[in-house]
C-alpha cells in the first residue's frame, strides 16, 4: 500500500473513532517537562494549566509574549483559549508516551491567580477538567512518539491513543468531583509582615533588619542574572543560598559546604557529625525545578536520625520538608520575587513567613 493509501486509510480510521466520541475535539495537555513535573496538580485540583500567565487573563500580554518568546507561544495559549470548548476530550501526558488522565472539559476558560507559582512557573491560565480515567503511579503507556512535543496544547490526532479512549467508554463513567477553587486565596505579604512574625518568634531585631536588606540584595542579583548571565549551580549556591542562611543565622561552623556530598549541611552541635546533621540543602540552578530535588536530599538524610529538614532551592525559591513519621513532607515554600502568605495548591504548604522561620537554627521540631 503507498503512502498516499496509508494516509487516506488512517484518516478514514481517525473521523471514525472521533464520530464514535460524538466527533469532540481531542485534545493533548503536556503537564511539566524532564525537569518540571506538575501532573499531580492537575489530577488532584481537576484542572490544566498553560503559561506565563503573569500578565492576566489571556490575551492580556500578547504583545509582550509575542516579542520576547514567540508567535508560537502566543498560538498556543490561543488554542487553549478561544479554540478549547466545553465537553471536549483532553488527555494529559508527560513526554511523547505517557498519558496520566483522561477528562471532559468543563465550562470556560479562567484565569487563577493561586497557580501563579507551580515550583517556579507561571500557569494562571486554567481549564478545569472532569478526570474520567487517571493513574499518577501507572500511567498508560504507548510507543514513544505516540504523542507530539512542542507546544503545551494541541489537537491529539494518534490513533492508537484514539482507539485506547473508545475503548474506555468516556460517557458510561459517572461524572466526577470538580474540587472548589473559590477558596484558593493567596494574600501577598508585605516585608513589615515579615518582620514581625520572625520577631514574636523571637528573632533579634537586629537580624530581622539585616535578613530584610539581604533579601533585597539577592532580589537585585537575581534581576541581573535575568538580564545578563545564567549562573551555575555553584553560583547560585555561593552568591543567592549562602547569604540567605548567614542573614538567618547560620554560622560558618554550623554550616558546611560540599560535605559529604551534600551541597549545604546544617548542624545543630559541633564537632560536625551524622549525628549532629539537621538540615540537608540541596541546590539547583537558578530556574530550575527545587521541589523536584527533594529525592536527592533524600538520599543524603537517609539513616541521619536527627536530620528533621529538607531545604531544596534554586536560590530564590525554597521548598521546605518537614520529617513527620519518617517522611518528608512539604511544610512551606517561599519565591523572594512573590511574597505569599501560603500555597494552596500544595496540601496545608505555608508561605515565606513560615518558611524563614523552619529555616532559622532556632526553629525545633
Amino acid at each position: 500500500m503507498d503512502n498516499s493509501l496509508i494516509a487516506e486509510y488512517t484518516g478514514k480510521k481517525i473521523m471514525e473513532m472521533k464520530m464514535q466520541l460524538n466527533g469532540l475535539t481531542i485534545w493533548q495537555q503536556a503537564s511539566g517537562d524532564n525537569d518540571r513535573n506538575y501532573t499531580e496538580t492537575c489530577l488532584t485540583w481537576g484542572v490544566i494549566l498553560n503559561g506565563p500567565g503573569h500578565h492576566g487573563a489571556w490575551p492580556a500580554g500578547k504583545e509582550i509574549i509575542q516579542k520576547n518568546q514567540s508567535s508560537k507561544k502566543v498560538t498556543d495559549l490561543n488554542r487553549f483559549y478561544e479554540d478549547m470548548k466545553d465537553e471536549d476530550i483532553v488527555v494529559l501526558r508527560r513526554g511523547t508516551s505517557d498519558v496520566y488522565g483522561v477528562g471532559i472539559i468543563r465550562g470556560e476558560y479562567q484565569w487563577n491567580d493561586a497557580f501563579g507559582d507551580v515550583d517556579g512557573w507561571d500557569l494562571q491560565h486554567v481549564r478545569r477538567v472532569d478526570w474520567k480515567w487517571k493513574s499518577l503511579e501507572t500511567p498508560k503507556s504507548f510507543p514513544v512518539y505516540t504523542l507530539k512535543l512542542g507546544d503545551t496544547t494541541q489537537v491529539c490526532d494518534s490513533e492508537a491513543v484514539l482507539k485506547w479512549i473508545v475503548e474506555l467508554n468516556l460517557n458510561s463513567i459517572p461524572d466526577g468531583y470538580l474540587p472548589d477553587l473559590s477558596n484558593f486565596r493567596q494574600k501577598e505579604t508585605a516585608q513589615d509582615e515579615i518582620m514581625e512574625y520572625l520577631f514574636d518568634k523571637g528573632t533579634a531585631n537586629g537580624s530581622i533588619e539585616n535578613l530584610v536588606q539581604v533579601i533585597d540584595d539577592l532580589q537585585r542579583i537575581a534581576r541581573w542574572y535575568l538580564k545578563f548571565s545564567d549562573p551555575s549551580e555553584f553560583e547560585t549556591e555561593a552568591y543567592l543560598i549562602v547569604p540567605l542562611f548567614r542573614a538567618l543565622g547560620w554560622t560558618p561552623q554550623r554550616m558546611a559546604i560540599e560535605w559529604h556530598n551534600i551541597d549545604i549541611a546544617l548542624f545543630d552541635k559541633l564537632p560536625r557529625s551524622n549525628g549532629g546533621l539537621i538540615a540537608v540543602v540541596e541546590a539547583k540552578k537558578k530556574g530550575y525545578s527545587c521541589l523536584n530535588a527533594k529525592s536527592q536530599a533524600m538520599t543524603y538524610a537517609k539513616d541521619k536520625l536527627n536530620c528533621n529538614r529538607l531545604i531544596v532551592s534554586d536560590g530564590l525559591r525554597y521548598g521546605v520538608f518537614l520529617k513527620k513519621e519518617n517522611e518528608y513532607t512539604l511544610h512551606a515554600y517561599m519565591n523572594l520575587t512573590r511574597f505569599r502568605d501560603s500555597y494552596p495548591i500544595y496540601d496545608k504548604c505555608e508561605g515565606i513567613m513560615e518558611a524563614l522561620w523552619v529555616m532559622t537554627p532556632d526553629w525545633k521540631p
